[in-house]
């Protein structure tokens, strides 16, 4: 016997020594693979080089801060708008670079991005560098970014996608019912559509109202850029689209879209002649990732006071960290104590671009930005594509508010949503329920019983109790009596240029401009900035995820989703994120495709 147990105890031993040799050689490879991802080979920018665009990916506000492919050891860093914003600015200033190739079908960015992108490039363009566009096929958000151009090609069985602007809405009513789901649905302001889809089989009134004002004045953006771009008439164009003559490549270029018909290797050489090499002479192209990391990076620590910039991207969740893009309370209020007891860091900048999310982790943040304000800290928000919701919740008491034109704000409504599935349950799979109470609410809260009237008024009420209370943080923050607020919250939309006009933000502006408000409010005129939260790389996502217990497989799962789904994937994401939700939420639980 004791020899049996000998002879166990070895084997055991050595299985747990080759299983721990494992675990150190593939941590090893991991750390292996992630130092050479990191690092990479160093792009050496030649003169007469090319920047090249693609737009391949989601665009996010700051580096890496999207789920990335963990196995794919040669992907580049995946730029955020600052830094993409960063590298053109450079390479407007850079004698090697004699120009900017743009190659792209599709822009994955909201429309307060792509202004600000396209803002930069015509900054580029106006120091006498060229830019050449070329795609297959152009959608609408690529042909704004491609308007900037110089020349604008277009292959000859392509298209231009240019019809105007249109919103559309999923509404799941009726699949519902078919499923004898019974949605108890809770929500405070008229304007507030979040609850639609589950209660409407269409848009109401006031959400089409407000709809189509927003969508109105971010086509109204559109074209008067488009127009700017292409030296053709607002009205001109607004009948072009109306004709949809981008429909083929001739009649495009008879409507002036396009500049030239022509295959990709013709654009390469306009690209050539323009710069001046002969017919034999290689095309340096630099993709902007590249470049970025070789001449755009800024990395200063000399300087000692900081502004810090708070990236505030995806939706609004209770709890530690999960999925890369989302804002997650506590990882939010750690940060932000961080900065607060930072004696270095003189203002606070929060860059927000958010659909809202959870009432709860909603003021879990917001109470953390009070306290750095309460600190001495001043707090300037700076709004992307979305600050809506919970988004504006988490930015209304700030010392200065700033949007883009197309920014989408306002929201300021909650709601609650429950699916009711005793009827589906005992009709559909034969499963019923009984219990035993201690009290009269003792149940009170599952899906497995309807709501008695008692219970539905209990959540109606915290529902409009937290609506109350939303409406007086806006209004000590935006100093205007809780009536006046009203008047512009129940749940309505605002798009940025008539937010300022009716005093949700202060002015329009980008980032830049946030942040030298922030410091001229701080009283500094030297600073650098410094960034939260640190982003990384795919395979360092991958080792994160392994080494979490919780939701370890969360971005693996995301990035492959996304892979397969691509501008599709909001959709999925807006869906998930309303399955995972709980308690009370201020957001946009649709997702907003304007096409």
């Amino acid at each position: 016997m004791s020899q049996f147990v000998k002879f166990l105890f070895a084997s055991c031993l050595g299985t747990a020594l080759a299983l721990a040799l494992l675990v150190f050689i593939g941590f090893s490879m991991l750390a292996g693979m992630a130092g050479k991802a990191t690092e990479g080979e160093k792009v050496v920018v030649k003169s007469n080089s090319v920047l090249e665009l693609d737009f391949k990916y989601l665009i996010p506000e700051k580096t890496n801060n999207v789920p990335l492919d963990p196995f794919d050891f040669n992907q580049k860093n995946v730029l955020g708008l600052t830094d993409l914003v960063a590298a053109i600015r450079k390479a407007k200033e850079d004698p090697d670079i004699k120009g900017i190739y743009i190659n792209a079908t599709y822009v994955m960015a909201g429309k307060a991005t792509a202004s600000v992108l396209r803002d930069a490039l015509a900054d580029f363009r106006s120091s006498g560098k060229f830019i050449v566009s070329y795609a297959n096929y152009y959608t609408q958000g690529a042909y704004y970014m491609a308007s900037v151009s110089d020349s604008i090609l277009l292959n000859p069985v392509g298209a231009v996608d240019f019809r105007g602007y249109s919103s559309m809405i999923a509404f799941f009513k009726g699949m519902l019912d078919k499923l004898d789901v019974q949605m108890k649905i809770f929500y405070a302001g008229k304007f507030k559509s979040a609850t639609e889809p589950y209660r409407l089989d269409k848009m109401s009134d006031e959400n089409r109202l407000q709809i189509r004002e927003y969508i109105a004045a971010l086509y109204d953006i559109f074209i008067s850029d488009v127009s700017k771009g292409r030296n053709i008439p607002e009205a001109e164009l607004r009948q072009i689209a109306d004709r949809f003559d981008g429909r083929s490549a001739e009649s495009a270029l008879k409507a002036h879209l396009v500049d030239r018909i022509a295959y990709e290797d013709e654009a390469f050489q306009l690209i050539k002649n323009k710069i001046g090499l002969g017919e034999k002479e290689k095309l340096n192209r630099i993709h902007i990732e590249d470049y970025f990391e070789s001449r755009a990076r800024k990395l200063d620590f000399t300087t000692k006071d900081k502004i810090a910039v708070l990236y505030a991207e995806g939706t609004i969740l209770d709890g530690e960290k999960g999925e890369v893009g989302n804002i997650y309370d506590v990882q939010y209020v750690k940060m932000l104590r961080k900065i607060r007891l930072d004696d270095g860091v003189k203002a606070v900048v929060l860059r927000i671009n958010s659909p809202g999310g959870s009432v709860l982790a909603s003021e879990n943040i917001l109470r953390e930005i009070q306290l750095c304000k309460q600190a001495g800290k001043p707090v300037v928000v700076s709004m992307g594509d979305l600050a809506a919701s919970g988004g504006y919740y988490i930015a209304c008491t700030a010392d200065s508010i700033f949007a883009e034109p197309g920014t989408i704000t306002g929201s300021i409504g909650v709601f609650g949503m429950v699916p009711i599935l005793q009827k589906t349950m005992k009709d559909n799979l034969g499963i019923t329920y009984d219990t035993v109470r201690t009290g009269k609410y003792s149940a009170f809260g599952t899906p497995f019983y309807d709501f008695s009237p008692e219970e539905s008024a209990i959540i109606q009420t915290r529902v409009e109790a937290i609506y109350e209370d939303f409406l007086n943080k806006v209004a000590a923050g935006r100093h205007k009596t809780r009536d006046q607020v009203h008047e512009i919250a129940q749940g309505r939309v605002w798009p940025g240029l008539k937010a300022k006009e009716i005093g949700l933000v202060d002015d329009i502006g980008g980032l830049d401009r946030a942040i030298s408000a922030a410091a001229k409010l701080a009283g500094v005129e030297k600073y650098r900035t410094t960034e939260f939260p640190r982003t990384k790389t795919g395979i360092e996502q991958l080792i994160d995820q392994i080494t979490r217990n919780k939701d370890k497989d969360d971005n693996i799962k995301s990035w492959l989703i996304r892979s397969e789904l691509g501008d599709l994937y909001p959709m999925y994401k807006t869906m998930r994120d309303i399955r995972r939700s709980e308690g009370i939420q201020a957001r946009l639980p649709y997702e907003l495709i304007i096409r």
